[in-house]
């Protein structure tokens, strides 16, 4: 059943009327994902923005991916509920050094996470998901030099999973994954013994010397699924649940608060509201633009990434 209905009922009557597409990333709230046409994580949705169809995008998440979005779609209005809803990785990576990194390096291979702002995407070789990363690296010429930005404990992940020694991090980490301490997850499996730890690998390498499984968020949601255990300690952000418990609903779901808020929420995906997706898509405001040449740079480096399966 949709909450908060007659918001809900406006949200849908004004997509119809906008002719939109609602793409939600699992760390949104319930009531918005239940709503959205899409549901994925950044992946699912850079690919989805690129397939859709109908005149405006609607983009709940944080502003890189709505710029993501508009990148790929670059004759659609793209909008999003909260202009502020940023990432404390996009933040720790302002687009100088890059490129000041680049005029010194100019032979090494940038490799930027997703969760980079589009003027960065722009200086980039070649971008990644979490879920893609490992793939991503692997493709590089062995002999090449990588400077892989901005999440350090996500680059130390992929250096250990790639082996390759000539990779250098960038040091940016998220203000959820990166608190989680190891302490808590061994009382969460104390307290929980026959639950199984499934881990995004933003998470600190403690962390994931503990976990069962790592992967990206959607990685985890279909593994925690398809595998026969019936708990879970999940150490990602808990708007997971919602899908979660859609998907398996027999099962149990367990997360671990971190050191930030002793919470496990990301606080610029909970910036999004049912009223500002309203207001957004009655609005068409605030809008996602950007300017062509940068649209057009940082197309390159994430229509590479996107080649890679």
């Amino acid at each position: 059943m949709l909450a908060a209905t007659s918001i809900a009922e406006e949200i849908l009557e004004l997509k119809k009327d906008r002719k939109a597409i609602l793409l939600a990333h699992h760390y949104q709230e319930r009531e918005i994902q239940e709503l959205a046409d899409v549901i994925g994580d950044s992946l699912e949705l850079a690919r989805k923005a690129r397939e859709c169809s109908g005149d405006v995008i609607a983009f709940c998440g944080v502003w890189f991916m709505a710029e993501t979005a508009k990148v790929l779609n670059p004759g659609r209005t793209v909008v999003v509920p909260d202009k502020e809803a940023s990432c404390s990785l996009v933040e720790s990576c302002p687009v100088e050094p890059v490129r000041e990194y680049r005029r010194r390096h100019p032979h090494d291979v940038i490799v930027s996470y997703i969760n980079t702002s589009v003027e960065v995407k722009a200086e980039s070789d070649i971008l990644c998901t979490s879920r893609n990363a490992v793939a991503v690296v692997n493709s590089i010429p062995p002999e090449k030099d990588v400077m892989f930005l901005p999440d350090s404990n996500l680059g130390a992940y992929v250096q250990q999973q790639t082996g390759r020694r000539n990779m250098k991090m960038w040091q940016g980490t998220c203000i959820v994954h990166a608190t989680f301490p190891a302490r808590r997850v061994s009382a969460a499996k104390l307290e929980h013994p026959g639950a199984l730890v499934a881990a995004h690998p933003e998470c600190p390498a403690q962390v994931l010397a503990m976990a069962d499984f790592i992967g990206s968020t959607t990685a985890i949601i279909d593994w925690c699924v398809r595998s026969p255990a019936q708990e879970f300690i999940v150490m990602t952000e808990s708007g997971v649940r919602y899908s979660l418990e859609r998907l398996a609903p027999e099962k149990q779901f367990h997360f671990v608060a971190n050191e930030n808020c002793n919470c496990s929420e990301c606080p610029y995906m909970k910036r999004n509201t049912l009223e500002k997706l309203r207001d957004c898509l009655a609005d068409l405001q605030p809008r996602v633009e950007i300017p062509g040449a940068v649209m057009e740079r940082a197309l390159r480096p994430l229509e590479r990434m996107l080649a890679i399966r």
